[in-house]
């Protein structure tokens, strides 16, 4: 019989730490490979770009192109970076982006949120990606404007916020301005990759997706290219 189940879509989230890995050898291709191994639909990056002088990426475009099955989504923002702060998209050939757009957020250091809008199998789809402060009372403040946008987008289609909140604590905190319309997944400890204890990296999904399953991608390989692992989630429109 044919299968009758509803398209889905995998996202995931991935701070890649400027491709340096646990053993301090920068090894882009690494990178590439662990995101083979997740095989999500649609990728948010974060720490994508180096912090100092021209900020190129990271991951070159070529090793891109012949190594994965993805394209950056384009952001418009340097010539040589592939992100905005380090916040990128990478999306699966064959997915239409309708929209992009890069966020200036409040911030304490250099921070900002790239999103796009892209036709997926379950549906148009809006995305956030993040990367957000150090400083507990930066981050509220920074979730409190990206959660405004999402709630907005959220009226007109499926929304999904995710990166690295930088938030150590459960409950509280950024958390609050994000739990007001979305539900906040918990995949499971990412940090550190070597020895997982904080949930620092997070799904956020609004209530047009149906969750069909989450999780931390912890292959041996994903344990030594990143000081962060991926987390992932699946989801089917509601």
């Amino acid at each position: 019989m044919p299968d009758k189940s509803p398209p889905t879509v995998k996202l995931a989230s991935y701070n890649i730490r400027k491709a340096i890995g646990t053993d301090r050898v920068r090894n882009p291709l690494r990178i590439l490979k662990v995101l083979q191994e997740v095989d999500a639909d649609i990728v948010a990056l974060q720490e994508a770009d180096r912090r100092f002088g021209v900020r190129s990426s990271v991951l070159p475009a070529v090793l891109i192109e012949h190594h994965t099955d993805y394209v950056p989504v384009p952001l418009d923002v340097q010539h040589d970076s592939m992100g905005w702060h380090g916040n990128a998209i990478l999306a699966r050939k064959g997915i239409a982006v309708t929209q992009h757009d890069i966020i200036h957020i409040p911030c304490l250091e250099p921070r900002g949120v790239v999103t796009a809008t892209l036709e997926t199998a379950a549906g148009p789809l809006t995305v956030f990606g993040m990367h957000l402060d150090l400083s507990g009372l930066w981050r509220v403040r920074q979730a409190r404007t990206i959660a405004a946008l999402a709630e907005a987008a959220r009226l007109e289609r499926a929304t999904v916020m995710m990166g690295d909140l930088n938030e150590w604590r459960g409950q509280a905190g950024c958390f609050r301005e994000f739990g007001r319309h979305f539900t906040i997944l918990d995949p499971g400890p990412s940090f550190h990759s070597r020895r997982p204890v904080a949930r620092l990296d997070r799904i956020m999904h609004c209530e047009r997706l149906r969750l069909k399953g989450c999780g931390v991608h912890a292959s041996a390989l994903a344990a030594t290219a990143s000081d962060h692992l991926p987390v992932w989630a699946e989801f089917a429109a509601a």
